[in-house]
């Protein structure tokens, strides 16, 4: 079976990256590039994927890379809305969040969006790393390229590149002075402007800088009755700037990076799909009581009722705001050519006050327990579950130093790292407990209480118990890392042999506490460290085909769980990845092909065991699966002649549990279920098509570009045991086009206009795009996709 797999061969970052003739800085999905684009060949694409500049079709990694043009023309403002051009890659906003995001690569990921749990995929922006998911998705503004590197990375990103690495590289600051600025309108009221100045040298030849900002704005894509359009589910206020300064300094070259983006608005619509009999029957009486209600539908709704939340403040709201802002300052030092001595320092900080709506309705009404009232039961407003997380906050700092050469036939890179954070939240939840009035004792309540309730309200058989639980947790973490690669082209050969080893070692060490409502506060420490390595062996079987096998290995970090009311530790996951490749290119570059197989060895994996209840939304975090990942990556891109451009690639991963522990509740017996075990946030195929076609019209470009993608079905719990309503939680396969056509180089003066129309969601699919299961709080919900949405926008450029 590993020799099926290890058949396959490399990701081609072909797909969308580099334009045509010239070198292009990243693989630019089919963008073809202004004049470039009636070039004759696709051109080359550089990447950064081993840590220096390397061209795409030379580099035994699996790696997808879009071009700056193409994220520009596309207007993908986020990390996720990259997974549609990249095979095994997926990014969804989660619930309730502006900016926290769930990351997987070949089926490893993480799904946990506290300040302090860690990633699976590492997110890199100019190097730097970013450490938590709940401050990953921002507006990405001005950027270069981004590259997604599948596979364990452990050996030159280090931890928690256990599943791969998504590197988002800024555009750096032009030679030349130059002013661009771009708008744009579309359905729900979306519009946004953008400028960046290039400076230009502005002392001599040594500095130049530039600044970019942006504001956008959207109304919400569901109507909720009790609110303007403005503060809609969907609504959004954001305001980015990015800021890029390089100065060069003979044999010292200096780039600073300054990144900030804060954004004000409503999360997406999170819309109850399923219920116990018990939950419904109790919510759906809510009119009767003068309450709003019940809705509870499998199906994408458009006018709804969201409830709004008092903050921590006393202020009601319904909206969310996130800050989340970046240093990175990067100096290269190069004393003789064969030697470049780097140092790469970043500090950043994350910021998110989030209502949670997470109940999916209006204001509801039903009789709870009262101990004020005199028949112990009065009416009261019920939610089964929202609150204000806030502060939600975290701050890092890293210091990076590399050590770039190459003696003979040896090119090497030697590192040393460090990293520290600090993060902590506070969650302020809000929910009701829905049980028959005799199972009041299950919580505590006293026999002789539950008598009475009964006996003073006849006929009463289900009743509420509102709670206020507070979760408050915090910590830090501090992690030191010593790497090395050398990779050996023996000369003999013409260069078209490569071997390569590399290793890290990392330490790591935590500390969490628990507060909130966990008395007296819990406090915990915990180390941990980690050798990984890679080799790997490529080979030019002719020119411009190349052939590489890869075995590497990465961890992600073990912890301390914040979910929990007690210290609950758990280790390191690790992987083994064995990959095998082709990268090639045919017919003088008008034909690019890349495959790559892979077999991962996943042990130890971390599993969050969903638990709500009475202290709100907890679980318990276990190391309870080892699990086999199989598949392949194919991209192609081809040029059948001037002008036209094809792309594409599937991707496949197959899931395999070979353990999966289950304690089961009813008799505490643990019970190995791997033969129930679902596949997280990971499709077993991904597909994605795309065609450009770009003609002259006197001096301008007519460009006509459509794609289509296809993923099948994702499941957002691993076990129906702890996730009952798991099955309701499916999002289904789905289907996206999308097609823009544009004018582009229209002269207007001393500059260049483009104009574009675009559609996305053309088939308006209402697809599930992510659930949550509330288990014991009896009901279960979910955020849908966006509609079908279209727009206008123009940039220009002097």
């Amino acid at each position: 079976m590993r020799s099926i797999w290890l058949a396959g061969v490399a990701g081609m970052a072909g797909m969308p990256l580099a334009t045509a003739a010239t070198a292009a800085t990243a693989q630019d999905l089919p963008a073809v590039g202004a004049p470039q684009d009636q070039a004759a060949n696709l051109g080359d694409i550089v990447v950064t994927a081993r840590r220096s500049a390397e061209t795409l079709q030379n580099v035994p990694v699996a790696v997808t890379a879009l071009g700056g043009d193409f994220i520009e023309r596309q207007n993908i403002s986020s990390p996720a809305d990259v997974p549609q051009f990249a095979p095994n890659l997926t990014v969804e906003q989660q619930p309730s969040s502006l900016s926290a995001a769930t990351v997987y690569i070949r089926g490893i990921g993480n799904q946990e969006p506290s300040s302090v749990s860690e990633q699976g995929v590492g997110i890199y922006l100019d190097g730097v790393y970013l450490a938590r998911s709940a401050g990953a998705v921002f507006d990405l503004i001005d950027l270069e390229r981004i590259e997604v590197l599948r596979g364990p990375q452990g050996t030159l990103f280090g931890r928690n590149t256990i599943g791969g690495a998504l590197q988002l590289i800024s555009k750096k600051p032009a030679k030349d002075m130059g002013v661009t600025a771009k708008a744009g309108f579309g359905r729900f009221s979306e519009w946004y402007t953008r400028a960046r100045l290039d400076t230009g040298y502005i002392v001599g030849d040594v500095v130049k800088a530039s600044i970019s900002a942006q504001h956008r704005e959207s109304d919400g894509y569901v109507d909720n009755s009790l609110t303007p359009s403005s503060q809609d589910p969907g609504a959004l206020r954001a305001n980015s700037v990015a800021v890029g300064l390089e100065g060069d300094f003979g044999d010292i070259t200096v780039n600073y990076n300054f990144d900030y983006d804060s954004r004000r608005g409503t999360p997406a619509f999170f819309q109850i799909v399923a219920a116990t009999p018990l939950a419904q029957d109790y919510y759906s009486q809510s009119p009767s009581y003068g309450g709003a209600p019940f809705l509870v539908d499998p199906v994408r709704q458009g006018t709804v009722q969201q409830a709004g939340f008092t903050d921590r403040n006393g202020n009601f709201r319904y909206g969310s705001k996130t800050r989340v802002q970046g240093h990175g300052l990067t100096i290269s030092y190069e004393p003789i050519p064969e030697l470049t001595i780097k140092s790469i320092t970043g500090y950043r900080k994350f910021f998110q006050d989030t209502i949670l709506n997470l109940s999916g309705n209006g204001v509801l009404r039903g009789p709870v327990v009262d101990f004020t009232a005199p028949t112990l039961v009065s009416v009261q407003q019920v939610t089964p579950y929202t609150g204000n997380n806030a502060p939600q906050k975290q701050w890092q700092f890293s210091q990076e130093l590399q050590a770039l050469g190459k003696v003979g036939d040896l090119s090497y890179l030697l590192g040393i790292y460090y990293f520290y954070e600090k993060a902590s939240e506070y969650n302020a939840q809000s929910l009701t407990l829905v049980m028959p009035v005799s199972a009041l004792t299950s919580i505590g309540f006293p026999q002789a209480v539950v008598d009475g309730i009964s006996a003073l309200n006849p006929g009463l058989s289900t009743v509420g118990v509102n709670a206020n639980p507070v979760q408050a947790f915090g910590g830090t973490s501090q992690s030191m890392a010593v790497f090395g690669q050398a990779s050996w082209k023996p000369s003999g050969l013409n260069d078209k042999l490569e071997l390569t080893v590399g290793g890290r070692f990392t330490g790591d060490d935590k500390t969490a506490y628990l507060a909130g409502d966990v008395s007296p506060v819990q406090r915990g420490r915990k180390s941990f460290d980690n050798v990984s390595w890679l080799a790997s062996l490529s080979y030019d079987v002719v020119r411009d085909v190349m052939i590489y096998g890869r075995v590497s290995t990465g961890y992600r970090s073990g912890g301390i769980n914040p979910r929990a009311n007690v210290i609950n530790t758990f280790d390191p996951e690790k992987a083994t990845a064995y990959e095998a490749g082709i990268k090639s290119q045919f017919f003088n570059n008008r034909l690019r092909f890349n495959l790559a197989g892979y077999i991962t060895d996943y042990d130890n994996l971390q599993v969050q065991q969903f638990a709500a209840g009475s202290g709100g939304a907890t679980s318990l975090i276990v190391n309870a699966g080892k699990v086999r990942l199989s598949g392949f990556e194919a991209e192609v891109t081809a040029l059948p002649f001037r002008g036209f451009q094809i792309d594409g690639s599937v991707g496949y991963v197959k899931t395999d549990y070979k353990v999966f522990l289950f304690r089961d509740p009813a008799t505490n017996q643990i019970l190995d279920v791997a033969d129930q075990a679902k596949p997280l946030y990971t499709p077993k195929w991904s597909i994605h098509l795309g065609a450009e076609y770009s003609h002259p019209v006197g001096d301008a470009l007519v460009r006509l570009r459509g794609d289509y993608s296809h993923r099948t079905q994702i499941w957002f719990n691993a076990l129906d045991n702890t996730a009952p309503f798991n099955r309701n939680l499916i999002s289904p396969s789905q289907s996206n086009v999308k097609a823009r056509l544009s004018v582009e180089d229209i002269r207007l003066g001393g500059g260049k206009l483009d104009i574009g129309l675009w559609g996305d969601n053309l088939l308006n699919q209402k697809r599930l795009a992510y659930g949550i299961d509330f288990g014991a709080l009896g009901f279960a919900g979910a955020t849908f996709n966006k509609p079908v949405s279209y727009g206008i926008d123009a940039r220009i450029q002097f």
